[in-house]
Formats: structure tokens, sequence, C-alpha cells
């Protein structure tokens, strides 16, 4: 009878000791933080060992990425037990136990002979780890879906397992599913605010760039013109639009560069996500690589926020690099790495990021030169150089003027509400037989100005253009500054130096006083002394 009692005794305190132990363990689970629960959990995994005698604690977590595997995250064993893979194909050595697990059942196996001939598998795997008793608990989400198993064994002899004892396991092992659950849900939710803040990141990166890029306007809405040259020049764009290759534009400038590269953008796979620009001759060399490559907060001095840089941005999407050739050498070996490995590194950051961005650059630049003479690294053209889209200046494709000149003209009536009908052939002429070393950027101002100064229905221009080669200017061929201040300074004797007014000059040449003010000090046109009473200031 004592002994009875004195039995019965020890059992209570032991159940009081692991009833406050798992007290202790779930609080503890509760309150610590999420960078210490993988240690947390092997330490609460010891106790149960110590607290119920058992040789070996568990905790398997099923692959995301490889069904039918189980990855071993959290393990306590006695030392000297034998080693444990830490990954297994459990279809392969468990499977029978698998399919119990996987339904949601407990697995109690006191000796391995207690296994049913369909477990023969299972019962030579856990043979060849040593076990001779196990306990095997699944672990479950709210929902009821499995995510692993948290396993128990005896390796140094048999062990018969009571129902109080699996009950008391079963505990343990929902507890442990409880922190691993809420460990998940808390990593999914980081991941997810983090990506919710990346791309809140990026897209006001996007806009800033987008709009910088919607401030530079583009010199002409589409490609237009129907010469031979032009046609080969589309067919090139239609053969490479729809891949990944990298694209270098050549030409000189105002030829359109830029156009064709948003052309080639827009016909692609990648037209949903944006194209970004970069003018690598326009940005300051100490600012490029910021620019390029982004920066962290007080990368440098005056750096007081982080910034992404345009490759970042244009992840997925595709990046074009205008006046490639401007591009200081000692920036050229880290575009270098981003094309080949799509690989970078913000400004005052340690950590490399990766990038999928289709290449577009362009340049006016000979290249073969600039190598030779040191200023362009040969492996980066190559690699630019994938597929070469060379475009003809406006010179070599003069059939295409009178489609250019009636767009242009057409584009500024609109835009300064007036009617022109009618483009004189002479002024036509004209126009085709002059050389255009500026390309159709020339082409295009030349025309708004004829535009602004016409009064009536048919164009005429605002200077005399003449026909001459842009690589050799002759004497009596002037340029478009020279014919600009000429035609200020006749309006200017006309009008008496009258600036503003109904009669005034900044009236007939259709512009605002201040701009017409801005104009004359830039080229240099001052009142003459004997005027300096009638000139309206």
């Amino acid at each position: 009878m004592k002994q009875a009692e004195a039995d019965l005794r020890l059992e209570l305190e032991a159940r009081l000791r692991f009833e406050m132990m798992l007290v202790e363990i779930s609080t503890g689970f509760i309150n610590m933080p999420a960078g210490q629960l993988h240690q947390g959990i092997k330490d609460a995994q010891r106790r149960v060992c110590e607290c119920l005698g058992l040789d070996r604690s568990t905790v398997w977590q099923i692959s995301e990425r490889e069904p039918g595997a189980l990855l071993l995250t959290h393990m306590h064993q006695r030392p000297g037990s034998p080693p444990v893979l830490d990954y297994m194909q459990a279809k392969d050595f468990f499977p029978w136990s698998l399919q119990k697990i996987l339904a949601g059942e407990v697995l109690a196996i006191s000796k391995l002979s207690d296994f049913p001939p369909e477990a023969a598998r299972d019962q030579e795997s856990f043979r060849s780890y040593g076990t001779k008793s196990t306990v095997m608990v699944p672990l479950l989400v709210g929902g009821g879906e499995v995510f692993g198993a948290m396993s128990f064994a005896m390796m140094s002899e048999e062990r018969v397992w009571s129902e109080l004892l699996v009950k008391q396991l079963h505990l343990v092992a929902q507890m442990f599913a409880n922190a691993l659950a809420r460990e998940k849900a808390n990593k999914k939710l980081l991941e997810a605010l983090t990506e919710i803040g990346q791309l809140k990141e990026q897209l006001e990166a996007e806009n800033v760039y987008l709009r910088e890029d919607i401030k530079m306007e583009l010199n002409f809405d589409e490609i237009i013109g129907e010469s031979d040259a032009l046609r080969y020049v589309m067919y090139r764009m239609d053969q490479v639009a729809g891949t990944d290759a990298t694209v270098l534009v050549l030409g000189e400038t105002g030829t359109g560069k830029g156009v064709v590269a948003h052309a080639i953008h827009s016909r692609s796979l990648r037209k949903d996500r944006p194209l970004i620009t970069v003018n690598c001759a326009a940005l300051p060399a100490n600012l490029i690589e910021s620019e390029l490559f982004g920066r962290e907060k007080g990368a440098f001095t005056g750096s007081h926020a982080l910034q992404m840089g345009r490759f970042e941005v244009a992840d997925k999407g595709t990046i074009f690099l205008d006046e490639i050739g401007e591009l200081p050498l000692e920036l050229q070996s880290k575009l270098l790495r981003v094309l080949q490995e799509g690989e970078f590194e913000r400004l005052g950051s340690p950590r490399t990021r990766k990038v999928d961005v289709r290449i577009l650059a362009s340049t006016s630049r000979n290249l073969s030169e600039e190598i030779s003479k040191g200023r362009f690294r040969d492996d980066l053209y190559y690699r630019l150089n994938v597929f070469p889209i060379t475009i003809p200046p406006l010179r070599h494709r003069k059939d295409d003027v009178p489609l250019l000149v009636d767009h242009f003209v057409k584009k500024f009536s609109r835009k300064m509400g007036r009617e022109i009908r009618t483009i004189p052939r002479e002024v036509m002429k004209s126009l085709q037989d002059y050389e255009w070393p500026g390309n159709i950027r020339e082409l295009e101002h030349v025309i708004e100005r004829a535009v602004i100064t016409t009064r009536g229905l048919v164009l005429h221009l605002a200077e005399t253009i003449w026909a001459g080669r842009a690589t050799s200017r002759r004497a009596d061929v002037f340029s478009i500054n020279d014919v600009e201040r000429e035609h200020i300074l006749k309006v200017l004797e006309k009008t008496g130096w009258c600036i503003e007014g109904k009669h005034g000059a900044a009236a007939l040449l259709d512009l605002n006083p201040s701009t017409l003010r801005s104009r004359m000090q830039k080229h240099g046109i001052a009142r003459p002394r004997r005027n300096a009473n009638t000139m309206n200031s």
C-alpha cells in the first residue's frame, strides 16, 4: 500500500514538473525575439528529453521546393548518439510513416517489430539510424495542414510508450508547432512588408526618372520617313526588338538615336516595364556612379537620403545609356560587370544586388578611335556591340525631308495655335538642298522658328538656308545663331529698338519681352547710344 502511494506521489510530482516545464517553455516562446527562436527550440528539446528520459528529439519540416523531402531544422540528442542526416527523401526512407504523418496521425512504436509488414522499408531505415523506439507527431498549422513532424526516440533501449506519455509528447509537439507557425507567419509578414517597401521605393524612383524623361521632349513623336536608308534601320529594329540582345545605336548628333531606342523598347517583351534613360554626357562625372548604381544614406558628403540607381529602377525593364562614349573610364569596368553578371553595389553598401535589365546604348563617337586613344575599354565595346544599328544622317536621306517638314509644321502649328496650310516649293527645295549638319534636331528648330515668325497660311522661313556641307562651312555660310542674331537686329532696327508694346520687336518676333532681352544678351546685342531715347525698356 505504501509503495503504491509512493509510486503515485512520484508520478504526480513528475507530471507537475512536466506541466510546469511546458508553461515555462510556452511563455518563453511567446516572449522570445524572432532571432532567438531557433536556439530557444533546441534548448526546449533538451529540457523535454531530460525531463522524460529520452535520447533524441528532432524537428523535421517539409521542403517547400521538393515534395517528399524533409529538412532537419532542430535537434537535441545525448552525446555519443549516432549521427542524423539533416536532409532526407522521406518518401524513399520512410514511405509508410510519411503517409501516416501527412494524414495527421500520431505514431508510437515501442519496438521495431511493431511495424506492419507494409512498413518494412521504414523498419529498415529506423534500424540503420540506431532507433529502437520512437514517437512521431505531425506538426499542424491552424487550418490542419501538416508542415512537418516532431519525433522522439530511444537508441539505448526499447521503451513502452504509455498513453499518458504519448499525450505529453503530443502537447510538446503542438507547442513547438505553434511557435514555428508564428515564426513562419512573422517571416512572411516581414517579407511582404519588405517587398512592399521595395516596390514603393522603386515606384517612387520610377516616377522621378519617368518625369525627367517626360521633360526631355523627344525630337519627333515617331519614326518618320520612307527612304531606303530609313527602311533598313526599321528592318534592323524589327529583327532585334523581340529579343533581349544588347543594341548599340550609332549615328551623328541629332539623327534620332533616342527615338530608335524608345521604338525598340516599345516593341519588346519588356514594353510593360519602364524604359529608363541615362544621358551619360549630361551627368557630372562625380555624380554619374550614384545615378547609375544608387547610394546609401551617408555614402558621401551631401547624400542625406538613400537613392536607388537607375539600373535598380530598370529591373525587369530596359535601360538606355545615351552617349555611352562619354562615360568616364573608371566607371566602364563597373558597367561591364553589370552587363556580364547583372550585379552591382550601391555606393556605401557592401551588399551585392542582382538586376535583370536589357541594355540599349547610343553614341555619336567613333568608339574604335576612342579605344585606340585609351578612352574606352575594348571589352566593354564588344559587350555593347552585340547588335549595332547605324542611323544615317539627314543629308543621306533627303527624300525624307518633306515628310519631316510636314510633320514639324503640323506639330508646332498645333502647339502655337497657328494654321499653316501651304509650304512653298522654293522653301521645300531650299530645305532639301541644305546639308543639315545638325540633322533632324536642327531641322526641327528651323521649322519651329519658321512657324513662330510666319503670319498667315503660307510658311516663311525665319532665316535663309544655304546649301553646304556640314564638314566644311564656306565663308558665305552662317550658323543658325548668326542668322538669329541678324534677324533680331533687323527687327529691332525696324521698330526703332522698341521692345514692348503692340508694335514692338517682341510682338513682331512673337516672343515674351523678357525672352527677347535674354536672346539679346545671349547674342551680345546692345542698344546703340544714338537710339537710347527711343528704346522702350
